[in-house]
């Protein structure tokens, strides 16, 4: 059985609402529009409420929501709260309600697409477990909006492009449904890609775009040589976890290009290059291509190789999530050795397409890298840009959200995130520009510490066994990586919505809390966070050989297939090697943390010249992915290009004319 209530703030307490009113009728063009109200719909179903159930518990059960009502989905003294629908209007397509002063009644309810996590529900289904000490019921939201006035056809399109993004979201029926049970068809295995050994090189684009691929036709066919040195096809998921593992986001292939043939026409560069060519030499690294990153990074090889810098104190391990350094802390008149680690992120495509899972994902990722290496986070900076918010939504650009719903609900998933798991953002910057029309910016970075006593840095060895930590696998995320390694199109903003990761920092500030307890964090020998590439990377980066039970792997829901398992980049997941001896007294920490956990995978091999290390995956029983790991660290095809550097025209700062646009909102 499945109970139903609406919560709608009072009218002194409906600020959102009065907000909605302004926005569609000055931002979206809806002119026809007089009022506006905002109601949240919440559907409960509980567990074992069929009608075989234990005798009684019907009884219980709606005992059980309506106490919930009150404390769980509205607070009695600012909203209401209603059993039967407080509205009469018909549906999001249908006819108009009952008229009233205002006119018609436009009734437009709302839902995150199947697959997206939705915080609001889980919170909502955990306070009620913690309620009942029973099993967790089923919660699903919906937002529903109420418009009354003169609401012409094309009014309605202008509401429903303002408050829906085809990428997340989409109209919720309004009907009681009979249950919240999602009826879903048992997962076929993946397929095996037939034929593709024998793929000519013209069937590169066809492959590409066929699964919607990030490798270019020169991957492909290292692909196509190595499953014929193997004397097989490759299953989907294969290529997939390939796809993912050579991603500019993973790998960064772009900074990692081969440059040729550099020709400078301006003496202060050439100067410059000289100089770089000079360090190369001395540290012995002639026979080392010459890339951006060679050229980015040389600076510090030599500071570090000539015992400069400072960088004596640089943290230096296989663990390269953040920067870390080490230094003496002052704790409590006792000085005590620490690890400070520094980490930027950037989501700029993210939020482009889904502003506010974006933004929150970028400071959560930012949070993840140091929090895997053990350290706490204390502090947060957010720099961001965007073309002008005042801009009317006529003026965005085909296949882009209007650039005030950009900033305004990217700032909001930002500050939700950063509020919930309780980290101060000492600076705010945004900055203005019409250069960031096509795509945002959005940046995160944290300041994290660790006492050095708690972080161990050991390679896993044959036996050790990987933990899966936190947060349950759903298909938000499948993709991420590749998504933003590839080249957008207006569609995209219709097409990319898996690869958004939906953020849940309860979960994150709980491993937070597990990873600052000495107990927990010494038993770690070695970690990587869920970022991008999900399973296949995070844990697959953490041996040279690697056996993977995707079948352990928790899920939010059934009907995940093996390449989802294997590649979903769900949020506020850990991985961590363990001692076999370890695990059960690691696994009941996590446990007092309400943190669920689940083994994964044992490391079957640790890079020894006698092994053969491969990165295997199974699921139902099957290897789906058997890749040798030579082949998965050659990062693809070797890119190249050539450089040509124009002579330049560079003044002092202070002689440059800079326009900066500040706009008021």
């Amino acid at each position: 059985m499945v109970y139903r209530i609406y919560v709608e703030k009072k009218d002194a307490y409906a600020r959102e609402a009065r907000q909605l009113l302004r926005e569609t009728r000055e931002f979206a063009g809806a002119r026809g529009v007089r009022s506006a109200r905002i109601i949240q719909r919440y559907d409960v179903e509980f567990a074992g409420a069929a009608p075989d159930a234990t005798p009684g518990a019907e009884h219980a059960d709606k005992a059980l929501f309506e106490y919930a009502a009150q404390t769980v989905f509205g607070e009695p003294p600012v909203d209401i709260i209603n059993y039967d629908p407080p509205f009469g209007g018909k549906s999001a397509e249908g006819a108009d309600g009952a008229n009233g002063a205002d006119g018609g009644e436009y009734v437009l309810a709302v839902e995150y697409l199947p697959g997206q996590f939705d915080a609001r529900s889980d919170s909502a289904a955990e306070c009620i477990q913690l309620l009942s000490q029973k099993e967790r019921p089923l919660v699903r939201h919906a937002k529903i909006y109420v418009f009354t006035g003169d609401i012409s056809e094309s009014d309605k399109q202008k509401i429903e492009h303002h408050l829906i993004n085809p990428l997340d979201s989409r109209k919720a029926a309004l009907e009681l449904p009979q249950t919240l049970v999602q009826d879903l068809p048992e997962p076929d295995f993946p397929p095996v890609l037939f034929g593709f050994t024998e793929a000519p090189p013209e069937a590169a684009p066809i492959y590409i775009g066929r699964y919607g691929l990030a490798m270019d036709a020169a991957d492909f066919a290292c692909c196509v040589e190595y499953f014929k040195s193997e004397e097989r096809d490759p299953t989907l998921t294969e290529l997939r976890v390939l796809d993912t593992y050579w991603s500019d986001h993973c790998r960064h292939t772009t900074f990692e290009t081969i440059l040729d043939g550099i020709e400078i026409h301006d003496e202060r560069v050439q100067k410059t290059y000289s100089r770089y060519l000079e360090l190369r030499k001395k540290l012995g690294r002639e026979e080392t291509p010459v890339t951006l990153m060679d050229i980015a990074t040389i600076g510090a090889r030599a500071l570090l190789a000539e015992g400069r810098g400072g960088l004596d104190k640089w943290e230096r391990s296989e663990e390269v999530n953040a920067c870390s350094v080490k230094i003496d802390v002052d704790a409590g008149g006792k000085t005590e050795p620490y690890l400070l680690m520094f980490k930027n992120e950037t989501h700029n495509h993210p939020t482009e397409i889904e502003p506010f899972g974006g933004a929150a994902t970028c400071i959560g990722g930012a949070i993840r890298d140091p929090l895997s290496g053990r350290a706490y986070v204390y502090q947060a900076m957010r720099v961001s840009g965007c073309a002008n918010p005042l801009a009317d939504a006529d003026a965005t650009l085909p296949g882009k959200l209007p650039q005030r719903k950009i900033t305004r609900e990217a700032a909001a998933g930002y500050s939700s995130y950063g509020n919930q798991i309780g980290i101060a953002t000492g600076h705010v910057t945004e900055i203005y520009h019409e250069g960031y029309a096509a795509k945002r910016m959005e940046v995160g970075a944290v300041l994290a510490a660790a006492p050095l006593a708690n972080v161990r840095r050991e390679r896993p060895v044959p036996g050790d066994l990987v933990i899966l930590l936190g947060g349950r696998t759903g298909r938000d995320g499948c993709g991420g990586a590749t998504g933003s390694s590839k080249a957008h199109k207006k569609e995209s903003i219709e097409t990319c919505g898996a690869e958004v990761q939906r953020g849940n920092a309860p979960t994150e500030r709980k491993l937070q809390r597990l990873f600052s307890n000495p107990q927990a964090a010494r038993l770690i020998k070695k970690c990587n966070d869920f970022g991008a590439g999900g399973v296949a990377v995070a844990v697959g980066e953490l041996a040279d050989g690697l056996e993977i039970d995707l079948d352990a792997v928790p899920k939010k829901y059934e009907g995940l297939d093996g390449t989802e398992l294997a590649v979903s980049e769900s949020q506020e997941r850990m991985a961590v090697v363990l001692s076999p001896t370890d695990v059960p007294a690691f696994l009941s920490l996590a446990a007092a943390e309400n943190l669920e956990s689940a083994v994964i995978a044992r490391v079957t091999a640790n890079g020894g010249a006698a092994e053969i290390p491969r990165l295997v995956m199974k699921w139902r029983g099957h290897a789906i992915v058997n890749i040798s790991r030579a082949f998965l660290n050659t990062n693809g095809a070797k890119r190249r290009t050539a450089v040509v550097v124009d002579k330049t025209k560079v003044q002092h700062p202070a002689q440059q004319e800079c326009e900066r646009d500040f706009f008021a909102f």
